[in-house]
């Protein structure tokens, strides 16, 4: 797969994720070391929580999100987080669920303080197999810049 630097981008491109389905075995397994709680740890307890049913954390679904998305733009010596905004998780994931993202590059600049890299401003919006979404967020990061 092609390396992408910050050089290769333009506001607006659009790039989709392949798929990942999260079976239900991890989803007790991240929340068991992350993310506690009943509703994603337990069949029969998740069963009579508001959700009706065993459910990722959202923190989980953000964990499949970054690799969809690392996975899909490439970038030749990774992109360093710079922050996150408006994560939202509008729906639940549940066992067998396949998500796929949807980047947006929102918008683009030089860095002032690392001129071999520039600043990638993103919108990532996860969906399940039913269109659903199931996380949205805006994100910022460094990546480098084609060397001349």
């Amino acid at each position: 797969m092609k390396e992408l630097y910050f050089d290769d981008l333009k506001a607006g491109d659009r790039f989709e994720s392949e798929a990942f389905e999260v079976p239900g075995k991890s989803i007790v397994e991240f929340a068991e070391k992350f993310d506690p709680q009943k509703f994603h740890l337990n069949v029969k307890s998740a069963e009579r929580s508001i959700f009706k049913g065993l459910v990722a954390s959202g923190w989980h679904t953000a964990a499949i999100t970054m690799r969809l998305f690392v996975q899909t733009l490439n970038f030749a010596e990774g992109a360093i987080g710079l922050g996150v905004d408006e994560l939202r998780w509008p729906n639940a994931v549940r066992p067998g669920d396949e998500l796929r993202v949807e980047t947006e590059i929102v918008d683009l600049r030089e860095s002032r303080s690392k001129p071999d890299h520039g600043i990638v401003r993103i919108r990532n919006i996860t969906k399940n197999q039913r269109d659903d979404i199931v996380q949205t967020m805006f994100a910022s990061a460094l990546v480098p810049r084609r060397k001349l």
